[in-house]
């Protein structure tokens, strides 16, 4: 059974930076596709940025540039790495872990999802 647990949210001004970490249980960690996602109130959830097996990342176009994901296999973490954050990026920030190998950026591709920590950006 795996699990996720995001921490790392807070409340941070416009022009800021957070960073997000999930750690994730199970043996294997380095061989599944990473995901993060978020869901603003009123909102529908949406992809944020994902991290392959091999290392490869994907990004929403509303924070390419400005968000990173990285992943420490050896640590069973993956991380999202936030700069010069805008009000439009207030959500819940949710990690999620898909069965297979490769980033894709439908949620419902991913089996398993941590409980969420929420961001909150001041203008």
């Amino acid at each position: 059974q795996v699990q996720l647990v995001e921490s790392g949210g807070g409340l941070v001004q416009a022009g800021g930076s957070l960073r997000l970490s999930c750690a994730a249980s199970g043996r294997t960690f380095s061989s599944r596709a990473m995901g993060w996602f978020r869901q603003a109130p009123g909102k529908e959830r949406e992809f944020v940025a994902g991290i392959g097996w091999s290392g490869d990342t994907y990004y929403a176009d509303s924070v390419k540039g400005r968000f990173t994901i990285s992943r420490d296999n050896a640590k069973n973490m993956v991380y999202l790495f936030m700069n010069s954050l805008k009000p439009e990026d207030t959500a819940v920030y949710y990690c999620a872990l898909r069965p297979y190998g490769v980033v894709v950026t439908t949620g419902d591709a991913y089996g398993y999802w941590g409980q969420g920590t929420q961001v909150t950006v001041s203008s």
